[in-house]
């Protein structure tokens, strides 16, 4: 009650502390790095990041690319090889004529090197840099190298397509903000009594998120697809906070004796409603941050602290624009569009054994699609990316036209034995899916003694810790055979060399599938046991935790159940971020009912009475709350390019939808059933024996009680 009058009171101050803050978040925000490579959020205990930083250290190698030359003379190719040599932070580069003198015919060449470098009318060129795969200085290269060697030269590789990532995500990132925006107010105008509203709701939202963009810079930088989300998903979610003051705002006004006072009650409500909703939200969110995949850390704190700053500005800035706007506002009432509940309340409740019934037939069939839907996600980000994206168009080059799927790279000791290495050489070559190996005893032979070769050669594949191997491999990263071939390759190497190291993009993604599978499980585990938690402290029941969570998580399994019906597939991250940002998000749909429920039996109302009158209560704000989340989130959905952000898009807006229905159908089901068996393991539930009249004369006396409070 302090906090509401204290607010009342320096409404122009906070006003004036918002717009100041801006300023140092704008800047905040602009100068937060954007990181572009999931792969870099792999633990740094692992074998293969470990290779990469003993490659990029001790080697001077960080990334690496492929170029692919179409229809252009070898002396043409040469030229512009010279060209790239002279670009910053391009360390080495690979052809065919620095093995051979140019004038010597290709078909004289060993057929190794033939076959390596040359594919009917493309020649292929391998590029090594000097920093990592997607620092900016690479990025910067990239672009260099495509303007230097024209549009008959395509790029391939992880780093080419972070590049090009970066480049359409810095382009559609305030598009996705805008789309979110517009469909919120569109959504807010037809489902709020107000016209301007929605605008006031999104300028306390729109500080709130800027504050949280911008506070990003201590962190040092974030992911592209938390700084993709993070704005879409803080409106979305936190959109409800402000929804619920407007209510109470509302409500307050035909008791309280002037707006203020009423602002001020208004805001004591909400903190007591919010603060329990919004604890959901905020652990659903930390769950993420459990994830041995760091991406879930960085994802997690942002849209955590988003979540918290929704929360203090909708009970401060949202209080004092309101106030300050206080005339329009009155000005521009209309009559909402949802019509009255009551009828469609007493009818559901009426017929609620055919929703008990409803949810003992979906459960276990969603629950088995939901289990296949795990399964059946990729990791290959290629594959969430346009398909006339360069990048993409490089990499289908490199596999249509020289067979190669992915290439790994191998670290072994500079002191292995030139026999070994070639028997090494000679087994890898015999796996499956390996079209060649490429290091100085494969190219060479074992005839040509290592010291006459030139410099140029062996400082690129030999210093005095590693010696460095190509592995060109037909199979495409993230599939069952390339798992199979990576634990083959592995022992092939770790047999000649304990300490040698199998590392690039397939072996990466080879851990990142080991992990997100253990990820996916602990952090489902952990939500549901935090948010259990959270609602049987805010609910005082132990029965409660229990109901709730279940009619969400069946929500959850309808949700990530259909792509299996469907057969679509799921970027990986997506199901890891529904199951805990639809449950976090949407189980306040429930506690919201809950509350009501609780609130009329203890005010002596009979079972169907209470279930009926927090059914009819409270449908109008879990469908504004539903479609403010759906409408943020499905333009984005249908607008990205890239899957990875529009499938989390469209199942959160799916989820909301369907979260919407599974509260209001199956859970005044579950209120109805297990009432007595509530009343017994809910504290302060106790029904009291008395008549509808004496609860209203309850219900005005604790509007008394609070009024006398001012």
């Amino acid at each position: 009650m302090k906090l509401g009058k204290a607010v009342v009171k320096s409404r122009f101050v906070i006003l004036i502390l918002a717009v100041a803050l801006m300023i140092p978040s704008a800047l905040g925000m602009a100068f937060t790095r954007v990181n572009y490579d999931i792969l870099s959020y792999l633990p740094d205990n692992l074998d293969t990041i470990k290779g990469q930083d003993y490659l990029l250290d001790d080697f001077g190698k960080g990334a690496f690319s492929f170029l692919i030359f179409e229809n252009m003379d070898d002396k043409d190719v040469a030229a512009t090889e010279e060209k790239i040599k002279e670009i910053d932070h391009v360390d080495t580069v690979l052809w065919y004529d620095d093995f051979a003198d140019i004038s010597i015919p290709k078909e004289m060449l060993p057929d190794k090197i033939y076959d390596a470098f040359n594919s009917g009318n493309a020649t292929m060129m391998a590029v090594f840099f000097d920093t990592s795969t997607s620092a900016d200085e690479t990025m910067n290269a990239i672009e260099e190298i495509r303007s230097v060697a024209g549009k008959q030269c395509f790029v391939s590789g992880m780093s080419a397509m972070i590049t090009d990532m970066k480049d359409m995500f810095e382009e559609q990132e305030m598009t996705y903000v805008a789309i979110a925006v517009v469909l919120a107010v569109i959504a807010m105008m037809i489902f709020m009594d107000n016209w301007i509203i929605p605008f006031v709701f999104l300028a306390s939202i729109a500080v709130a998120i800027l504050v949280n963009m911008g506070s990003n810079y201590f962190m040092g930088e974030v992911s592209f697809i938390t700084k993709a989300l993070a704005a879409v998903l803080q409106l979305a979610v936190t959109m409800d906070y402000s929804i619920f003051l407007w209510h109470s705002y509302e409500e307050q006004k035909g008791i309280c004796e002037n707006h203020k006072q009423a602002m001020a009650v208004a805001i004591h409500e909400t903190v007591r409603s919010v603060i329990g909703s919004s604890i959901t939200t905020v652990a659903g969110f930390i769950a993420l941050c459990f994830m041995t995949f760091t991406l879930g850390l960085d994802l997690g704190i942002v849209m955590a602290k988003g979540v918290i700053l929704g929360v203090i500005s909708c009970v401060t800035v949202l209080p004092s624009l309101i106030l300050v706007l206080d005339k329009p506002l009155e000005k521009t009432m209309h009559k909402s569009l949802i019509p009255s509940t009551k009828k469609l309340a007493t009818g559901l409740v009426k017929i609620f054994p055919v929703f008990l019934v409803m949810f003992a037939a979906l459960i276990y069939p969603f629950y088995s699609a939901y289990s296949q839907t795990n399964k059946e996600i990729y990791y290959d980000l290629s594959e969430s990316l346009p398909e006339d994206m360069a990048n993409v168009i490089a990499n289908t080059k490199l596999k249509d036209e020289f067979g190669v799927g992915t290439t790994h790279m191998v670290l072994v000791d500079s002191s292995l034995s030139a026999k070994d290495a070639r028997n090494m050489t000679n087994e890898l070559e015999k796996v499956d899916g390996v079209k060649y190996v490429l290091g100085l005893e494969s190219v060479v032979g074992s005839l040509v003694p290592e010291e006459v070769l030139p410099d140029s050669i062996t400082s690129v594949l030999k210093n005095d810790k590693w010696e460095l191997m190509l592995i060109n491999s037909e199979y495409k990263t993230a599939t069952d055979p390339m798992a199979k071939q990576i634990d083959e390759l592995n022992k092939i190497i770790t047999k000649y060399d304990k300490d040698g190291l199998l590392i690039g993009e397939a072996a990466c993604t080879n851990d990142l599938v080991n992990i997100t599978t253990v990820d996916f499980q602990v952090v489902n585990a952990i939500s549901i046991v935090a948010i259990f938690i959270i609602i049987a402290i805010v609910e005082k029941s132990i029965t409660l935790p229990i109901i709730l969570v279940a009619v969400i998580e069946l929500a959850i399994f309808i949700n990530l159940g259909i792509p299996h019906l469907m057969g679509e597939s799921l970027p990986f991250i997506t199901p890891i971020c529904i199951s805990t940002i639809q449950l976090g998000a949407t189980v306040d749909y429930a506690i919201l009912m809950t509350t009501r429920y609780k609130k009329e039996r203890y005010l002596g109302n009979d079972k169907r009475t209470s279930v009926i009158t927090a059914l009819e209560t409270s449908i109008p704000s879990i469908i504004v709350s539903a479609m403010g989340l759906f409408a943020a989130t499905i333009g984005v959905a249908f607008y990205s390019d890239v899957d990875l952000i529009s499938s989390i898009c469209k199942l959160l807006a799916r989820g909301a939808v369907i979260s919407m229905f599974c509260v209001t159908l199956i859970l005044p089901a579950m209120f109805m059933l297990f009432d007595k068996v509530i009343a017994k393991t809910t504290l302060g539930f106790k029904p009291k024996k008395t008549s509808n009249s004496e609860a209203a004369v309850k219900r005005k006396r604790l509007k008394k009680i609070i009024l006398t409070n001012f």
